[in-house]
Parts: C-alpha cells; sequence; structure tokens
C-alpha cells in the first residue's frame, strides 16, 4: 500500500453569498472529483430550483432544503487529493444563524480560506470569521477574493479589498504579509485549479495551489487522547458510533477509555472496540483523524454531542469554575458580573456565569483592575462558573481543548481561552 499523504483539514469561512460553496464545488469539478455527467444533473436541478449558475454550490450543497434555499446549513466534507495532501475539505455556513456550526467547523480546521467578494468587499461577518479563526487557533489563513469577473477582473478592486482585509487581519493578531491574497472567480473557474488569462497582472497561486502551500499541520500526538464528539450515530451491526475529530493523541483498538461527562456527569467509561474511517476498519488512529468509534459498555443513551472521549488513565477536567482570557468581539451593551451566556467548546455547549472580572485592558492599552463591566474590544480576564458539566483544559495543559467562543442571542460575543481550573470532584 502506498504511504498515505499527511491529511489536512481545511475550512472556508466567509459571508454568505460571497461564494464559497461555488468555489469549493469548482476546485472539486476542476480538478475530477465530480464527473461532468453529475455537474450536468446538478445544472438541471438547479434551474428547477430557480438557481441557474449554483450548480457548482449544489455540489457541497447536499441537503435540499440547503438547495432550495441556497443557503449552506449545515458543515459539509469533501475529500480532495492534492500532490502533497489529503485535503479534507469543509464548507462552513456564512450565515448568521450558523455561525454556531462554524464555530465546531472552525475548532476542526489546520487552515482556512477566508472568501470575500470583490464587489461588496468585507462585511460584518467577515471581522467575527477572522475573529473565530483567530481565538479557535487556526494559525494559516489563505484570503480568497472572489467574484473578480463581476468587478471586470481590475487589479484596483482585487487591492482594495486586500488591504481592506489587511487591516481586519492585523487587528486579530495575523500577519498580513505573510498571507496569500488569491484573485479568483469560483464561478467563472479563474485562479481555482486553472491559471486564469484575465488577470496577467496575478502573479500568485490558484486555489488549488494554495492547498499545498499550507504547512503540514504539526500533530498533537504526545499529548492524551481527546476525542469531542460530534453526533452519536446507532449503526446496524455495529450498535453506538460516536463520530468526531481526534483533537489530541492516539486512540487503539482495545484501549481503556472513559467519556466525560457523558449522562450522569460522572463519565462513562469503556473499552475501544473499532474505529472507522472514510469506511476503513483501522486499528487506530491519531490527532487530526475524523472517525467513527464503537466502544464496548457505551450505547446511545449514555452519551451525547459535546461529550469528550478520553483516555481512561488520563482524563480531562470537568470545570467546578475556570479563569479565562478573552476579547470581547460584538456585544450589544455591556458584560457585567452575573452575565450568563452560552460557552461553545470543541463541540459542547454550555450556559455559564460571570462570577469575577479580573482586570481588563481596553483598545487604548489602559488595564483596569476589577472592572464593573466590560465592552467590545476589551481583553479581560475574568472567572467563570458553568452552569452544568463542561469539559475543558488549560491553554497550558491542552491548547486544543482550552478555546472557546461566546454566545448570546444567535451572534458571538466574546472568544477566549481557558487560563486557569478547579476541576469538579466526580
Amino acid at each position: 500500500m502506498a504511504k498515505q499523504k499527511p491529511i489536512i483539514n481545511i475550512v472556508f469561512v466567509g459571508h454568505v453569498d460571497h461564494g464559497k460553496s461555488t468555489t469549493i464545488g469548482r476546485l472539486m469539478f476542476d480538478s475530477g472529483k465530480v464527473p461532468p455527467e453529475e455537474l450536468e444533473k446538478l445544472k438541471a436541478e438547479a434551474q428547477r430550483h430557480g438557481k441557474a449558475g449554483f450548480e457548482f454550490a449544489f455540489i457541497m450543497d447536499k441537503f435540499k432544503e440547503e438547495r432550495e434555499r441556497g443557503l449552506t446549513i449545515d458543515l459539509s466534507y469533501q475529500k480532495l487529493i492534492t500532490n502533497k495532501y489529503e485535503a479534507t475539505i469543509i464548507d462552513a455556513p456564512g450565515h448568521k444563524d450558523f455561525v454556531k456550526n462554524m464555530i465546531t467547523g472552525a475548532s476542526q480546521a489546520d487552515a482556512a480560506f477566508l472568501t470575500v467578494a470583490a464587489k461588496e468587499g468585507v462585511q460584518p461577518q467577515t471581522k467575527e470569521h477572522i475573529w473565530l479563526l483567530r481565538t479557535m487557533g487556526v494559525g494559516q489563513i489563505a484570503v480568497n477574493i472572489n467574484k473578480m469577473d463581476a468587478v471586470g477582473y481590475k487589479e484596483e478592486a482585487y487591492k482594495k479589498t486586500k488591504d481592506d482585509v489587511s487591516a481586519l487581519l492585523k487587528q486579530a493578531g495575523y500577519k498580513p504579509d505573510q498571507i496569500n491574497f488569491l484573485a479568483i472567480s469560483g464561478q467563472m473557474g479563474d485562479n481555482v485549479v486553472k491559471k486564469s488569462a484575465n488577470m496577467p497582472w496575478y502573479k500568485g497561486p490558484t486555489v488549488l495551489e494554495q492547498i499545498d502551500l499550507f504547512k503540514e499541520p504539526e500533530k498533537p500526538t504526545d499529548l492524551p487522547l481527546r476525542m469531542p464528539i460530534q453526533d452519536v450515530y446507532e449503526i446496524t451491526g455495529i450498535g453506538t458510533v460516536p463520530v468526531g475529530k481526534i483533537e489530541t493523541g492516539i486512540m487503539k483498538v482495545g484501549q481503556k477509555v472513559i467519556v466525560l461527562p457523558g449522562r450522569t456527569g460522572k463519565g462513562v467509561s469503556g473499552e475501544v472496540k473499532s474505529i472507522e474511517m472514510h469506511h476503513e476498519q483501522l486499528p487506530q488512529a491519531e490527532a487530526g483523524d475524523n472517525v467513527g468509534v464503537n466502544i464496548k459498555g457505551i450505547g446511545k443513551k449514555d452519551i451525547a454531542r459535546g461529550d469528550v472521549i478520553c483516555d481512561a488513565a488520563k482524563p480531562a477536567t470537568i470545570a467546578e469554575e475556570f479563569v479565562a482570557q478573552i476579547a470581547v468581539i460584538s456585544h450589544p451593551t455591556v458584560i457585567a458580573k452575573g452575565y450568563t451566556p452560552v460557552f461553545h467548546v470543541h463541540t459542547g455547549q454550555t450556559p455559564c456565569q460571570f462570577v469575577e472580572l479580573i482586570e481588563k485592558t481596553d483598545p487604548s492599552g489602559q488595564t483596569t483592575k476589577n472592572p464593573d463591566f466590560l465592552k467590545n474590544g476589551d481583553v479581560a480576564k475574568v472567572r467563570i462558573k458553568p452552569i452544568g458539566n463542561m469539559v475543558i483544559e488549560t491553554q497550558a495543559t491542552n491548547p486544543h481543548m482550552a478555546r472557546f467562543a461566546i454566545r448570546d442571542a444567535g451572534a458571538t460575543v466574546a472568544a477566549g481561552v481557558c487560563i486557569e481550573i478547579k476541576a469538579k470532584q466526580i
């Protein structure tokens, strides 16, 4: 068997209608992943739905409801083999209601393409997505300046969008001079797989080439096993199969595991019976792999999305309370003690209360101890009490399990990392 290429998970994010799904569809089609007859079928279906020109997007938007609404609701995955990688392409929703999925999507990504349409330029969500990628620890980004056909393939339009996006990236702590900005048209196929003749001024990579320019992700295999559960399936002949991405460590058949917090909040123990990836049974899987796993002694009622499969010898912590460093991104008013929004950590969602505001630094660099409130732009150290069972670890122990986003009334209010934990006794 030929040596498997390294796996890289790449998420496409961006404002609704800026052409993420179309770009990915084009990438799949032009690289030969989708046969022409399949595209013809999708073309006919797109026209039937009154969505002529949406056929490339339909490659990713498999769900009927999404086709009718022309929106990407859940995360869809596609595999693409490049010269260097076996890439899993994740299409993350750009629409407001779906940022929740975007968060669990970003937490699974090694690299990201931020898609911004040249004509519309930066949108409020563009900023939100950049902050989310930052907090979720996605260090590698490329920017697709899309729909270049709509601006007559003009370099000035590209430059303007590039400057605007660069300013936002800089604010979030990225270095724009180390980021590639691609001039593309997903719909027309310019610089997706094939070099475009319409933009002789553009000397950068195509989308396909950019995938291979991303650095190979380091695999945190030396940390203990952590696999946050994305979904739990009941599969005939196998039984209960939780699926998700192994964040850290190695999972082996026969390994003793504990799933935390589990239905009881005290964890459920079991033994790994089988591991499956892309419909193949494996003796072991490691950090970065998206797998389905069957665990002896654990049924569908015992576990749910948001639980974490851990090495039984080195389990994660369930927090009684914790101290976090957060950045307030967009709160309509101010955040004060007693505020109880929902925290999204790995695949889990738990309401948590702000019990103490320890200190804050405002955008001008001014630091205040025990402030009365926090507002947009503030970076603060806060003490948080989960209302319920929340599995989280400190940045120092396991950075992959320390990041979270804070959401309230359908918007991302803040994002942060856990720096100290008082563990719950279970």
